[in-house]
């Protein structure tokens, strides 16, 4: 029974797992060799709209993305850590793979991804330049 909890405990990831410490040593460094490491074997944590339902594995939730108002381009924010996420962003973040981020801008049209875009040590890159690094 006990392994049971620990296996259950494991499969939710507890608020400080809403990080990744590689990601932000690499935006720290401002090095895009890095940063395409940590993307390509960790984890990002990306807003979220609406989070997906507790009771659903398949259910990931609904990911935040802007939309400039005068242009119609579409960005989307990633963080390395859910605290450096600014507060008038939605309140839920989730915790993605690199195969979720391929995928994702396989299938959005995004010009641009910002990388903790308040900092402390925000980057900007093209999605072409991300998809680039995680099949290299």
């Amino acid at each position: 029974m006990a392994a049971k909890k620990s296996k259950s405990a494991k499969s939710k990831p507890a608020p400080e797992d809403f990080r990744s410490d590689a990601l932000a040593q690499a935006l720290e460094k401002q090095d895009i060799a890095a940063v395409a490491l940590a993307l390509r074997h960790g984890t990002t944590v990306v807003p979220l709209v609406k989070p997906g339902a507790r009771d659903n594995p398949l259910d990931s939730g609904e990911v935040w993305t802007y939309r400039d108002p005068n242009s119609g381009d579409l960005a989307l924010l990633l963080f390395s850590d859910a605290k450096n996420k600014p507060a008038n962003l939605p309140p839920g973040v989730g915790i993605y793979s690199a195969q979720w981020l391929r995928k994702f801008l396989g299938a959005h049209p995004i010009t641009t991804v910002f990388l903790d875009i308040a900092g402390p040590h925000p980057m900007q890159a093209s999605p072409e330049e991300l998809l680039k690094a995680l099949d290299a």
